[in-house]
């Protein structure tokens, strides 16, 4: 603002030479140029006050102190003023001071200014360690650095298991066999110190459910767990379950506790029906191999049959052969068929039947 009287004057004194001056051709060459120069500055200054003039008021007035080549310097990196100057500002009164060029850099890294320093000031109000540094890279980790502060002031309730997975409950088994199904809440606060890095909420659901099911499958029956849900919620809280996480667990609640089935029951009928079905597969293989067995012998035995009457067809050749060479007579065949008679007459007594006629071979 103090640029425009000097130019002015400056004007004024060439213009003066220009009259006076013996060198009238090198005092109008001067006149012109002292007369772009001040043109340039009053549109220079025009300019900045037209762009940066109520920013670079308004950190002069909260006792801010930025040059005015820091405007023009923000402008060619594309850095948004007004983000650096509210934040100086606010920063400022709050007694955190923190450098325009820590702000430049956070906002050229894509982070949120206004978040990291919103958070730095509820820190400094809740008396709680937080430097810029840490607030940065915890923006820039992709956590929400305001909520993380938020959260560490007032603990936040977290149910488990999320209802939004789908599970309503955590089913957890006694040693009795009877299933529990239990509903909890879990108070968190979040630890700054561990917060890049640090498991998610969904790390400490998951924690909470595997001690609470551990917890459970300890009990000797589930009325002890009905009788006294609070020791169930001391177990876990000692547990130290929160190790390697972004939060504090503050307290653990049992919200609900039902009764589910007999898991022990239903597992030792499944068992049951089980060994059944594998005795009644063992006992269809015996059975299978017991008839393939059956039909092998009946093979068999008509394979022999078969045998005994090719045997049986040669007789007759052998005793017409006999008779031709003379080694069989006649009345040895008569004592054959009389033999033949008499072997059929006890086979009939021995069935009860009668008999209806004479053999093949008796006379009529």
């Amino acid at each position: 603002m103090t640029y425009l009287p000097s130019a002015v004057e400056w004007a004024s004194l060439l213009l003066a030479q220009r009259r006076d001056g013996p060198d009238f051709a090198l005092s109008d060459v001067l006149f012109y140029v002292g007369l772009i120069v001040a043109a340039v500055l009053v549109v220079a200054i025009v300019l900045f006050v037209l762009a940066f003039g109520n920013l670079w008021l308004q950190a002069f007035s909260s006792g801010v102190r930025l040059p005015i080549l820091e405007f023009v310097g923000m402008y060619l990196r594309k850095v948004n003023p007004r983000v650096i100057v509210d934040s100086m500002v606010m920063t400022s009164k709050a007694g955190i001071p923190v450098g325009a060029d820590k702000l430049q850099s956070h906002y050229l890294a894509r982070g949120n200014v206004r978040d990291v320093v919103t958070a730095l000031v509820a820190a400094s109000r809740a008396n709680i360690k937080l430097t810029f540094e840490r607030a940065a890279a915890i923006d820039l980790a992709g956590r929400d650095v305001l909520d993380a502060v938020r959260t560490s002031v007032h603990p936040k309730v977290i149910d488990c298991p999320n209802p939004a997975r789908g599970r309503p409950t955590i089913d957890a088994v006694a040693k009795n066999g009877i299933q529990l199904r239990i509903k909890a809440r879990v108070t968190v606060r979040t630890n700054l110190e561990r917060l890049v890095g640090g498991a998610t909420e969904e790390t400490v659901i998951a924690r909470v459910g595997q001690g609470i099911v551990a917890a459970v499958g300890q009990a000797e029956t589930h009325k002890d767990v009905l009788a006294n849900p609070s020791q169930i919620s001391k177990e876990v809280l000692n547990a130290g379950l929160d190790a390697g996480t972004a939060f504090e667990i503050v307290s653990i609640d049992i919200a609900d506790v039902d009764v589910g089935e007999n898991i022990g029951a239903k597992l030792m009928a499944d068992q049951a029906e089980a060994e059944k079905r594998r005795a009644q597969a063992e006992a269809e293989a015996q059975r299978a191999r017991a008839v393939a067995r059956g039909q092998e012998m009946e093979a068999l035995q008509k394979e022999n049959r078969a045998k005994v009457i090719l045997a049986e067809a040669e007789i007759p050749m052998a005793l017409a052969d006999a008779f031709r060479k003379g080694n069989f007579g006649v009345m040895d065949y008569y004592n054959l068929q009389n033999v033949q008679a008499d072997t059929r007459m006890r086979n009939t007594l021995a069935d009860g039947s009668t008999r209806s006629g004479p053999g093949p071979s008796e006379p009529q």
